[in-house]
């Protein structure tokens, strides 16, 4: 019983059921630093994306254009490699699990597969996003919410929102509390749902002392879950801090989802719209865009062929040395990273921006898809980590594992952490040239 109502908690399957930077926001409270990834599926062209040039003032190659004007706040890593340390190279799987779990994986493919650890935006997500009321928000473009490549360990997968309104709704709905408005009222029914698990303590004691290690370990894990969901709600006890960037934004119409072009590039500029206030207005630090799947379904309007089938499909034009059409989606996903930048760098916080304030890693599953390449991935680095953070390089890692960008950024965001990583993927080495 809590506060005369009865309460009941569900359980998932067990076997016991089967067989720095010193700036301040104009309010004196501190501007927090916010960590997103962002992913584009297939891969790039080598010659027209890695830059010639190492360190500061890096040459911009043609697929790299739309992002020039965010040169300064956009920093590339090259010869970064996922190691499979004897592990099959699955197919549009490996290469970005490696990089974003440290940790080169054993079970996937085109359509997703599994993590043998958690992705680098749990790791920061437990680290800086306790306060606020999302732990992470996870964004897909396509239309499909099975498109995450935000992992927890195992097939564990942080389903991703897709259709804007819902996700205007559940940013700015009724339980949205305006961080710069003068009075707050907390809402009685979230003082009621709070403390389920402390109401439900004496049952899960003695359902703990029953059951196997095994389901220990789950059981422990997802009332683990629920009491980080406990916690978020406590926050919408409590009146928000000021944050000077929030504008409350209208709801969007109904807009068509799915996997043509232009549709999803629309999904991105709506879905990153809402994100971006989401951040200003601290209702999360860390976020997940994935453009498209790993195997990118993206497709031009009227064409069945998509972006996947054209990498494989489509012959290397011997004049140009590449495959013009699979090449579009190329140019065309970079242009869209450059508006999420776009939307990023327009929203002003203290001396900088959103962007300023920010890390941003973006990466494909791929360096060449035709040929599904795990070596020399593409990785991008967006922001300034409010001044903690040296943007605007080139950075070769001469064949190191992928996973030293992790490890560095981790150290950038403030986490206790030495070394990450499994294997042939362990990182202990960050890379210096980026931290302040």
């Amino acid at each position: 019983m809590a506060r005369g109502s009865a309460v009941a908690v569900a359980l998932p399957f067990l076997d016991l059921f089967l067989d720095n930077h010193g700036e301040a926001l104009a309010s004196g409270a501190p501007i927090p630093t916010r960590f997103g990834t962002w992913f584009w599926g297939c891969g790039v062209n080598t010659a027209r994306w890695f830059p010639t040039k190492l360190g500061a003032d890096y040459d911009i190659k043609e697929e790299l254009r739309p992002i020039a004007q965010f040169k300064d706040k956009v920093s590339i890593f090259s010869n970064f490699n996922c190691n499979l340390d004897g592990k099959p190279n699955l197919v549009h799987w490996s290469g970005v699990m490696a990089t974003l779990s440290g940790t080169a994986p054993t079970k996937g493919g085109v359509s997703g597969g599994s993590s043998e650890a958690p992705t680098i935006d749990c790791l920061i997500a437990d680290h800086i996003g306790k306060t606020n009321r999302f732990r992470s928000l996870e964004l897909a473009c396509t239309g499909q919410s099975g498109v995450s490549y935000s992992m927890r360990t195992g097939s564990t997968v942080n389903p991703s929102e897709v259709d804007p309104i819902n996700l205007y709704r559940r940013l700015f709905g009724a339980e949205f509390q305006d961080p710069n408005k003068a009075d707050f009222t907390p809402d009685p029914r979230i003082m009621l749902r709070q403390s389920v698990l402390s109401s439900v303590k004496d049952d899960r004691d003695e359902l703990m002392r029953s059951l196997g290690s095994a389901d220990r370990q789950r059981v422990d894990q997802y009332f683990t879950s629920v009491r980080q969901v406990e916690q978020q709600l406590g926050q919408l006890l409590e009146k928000p801090a000021p944050a000077d960037a929030c504008v409350m934004l209208k709801e969007p119409g109904k807009s068509q989802l799915g996997p043509t072009w232009d549709v999803a590039m629309n999904s991105h500029d709506l879905l990153g719209q809402l994100l971006v206030m989401a951040l200003a207005c601290n209702q999360t630090r860390v976020f997940n865009m994935a453009l498209s799947n790993a195997g990118s379904n993206l497709r031009k309007a009227g064409d069945p062929v998509s972006f996947h089938e054209l990498t494989h499909e489509e012959p290397v034009d011997e004049k140009l040395g590449y495959q013009p059409k699979a090449t579009f989606f190329i140019e065309k996903s970079m242009e869209t990273f450059a508006s999420m930048l776009r939307m990023m760098d327009g929203v002003k916080e203290g001396a900088g921006s959103l962007l300023d304030n920010s890390l941003i890693l973006a990466t494909s599953e791929s360096n060449f898809a035709k040929i599904h390449s795990v070596d020399n991935l593409p990785i991008m680095v967006a922001g300034r980590a409010g001044g903690k953070w040296k943007s605007g390089q080139h950075i070769s890692g001469n064949g190191d594992p992928s996973s030293r960008v992790g490890l560095t950024i981790q150290q950038v965001m403030g986490l206790p952490v030495t070394s990450w990583g499994e294997g042939a993927m362990l990182a202990s080495k960050p890379i210096g040239e980026v931290m302040a």
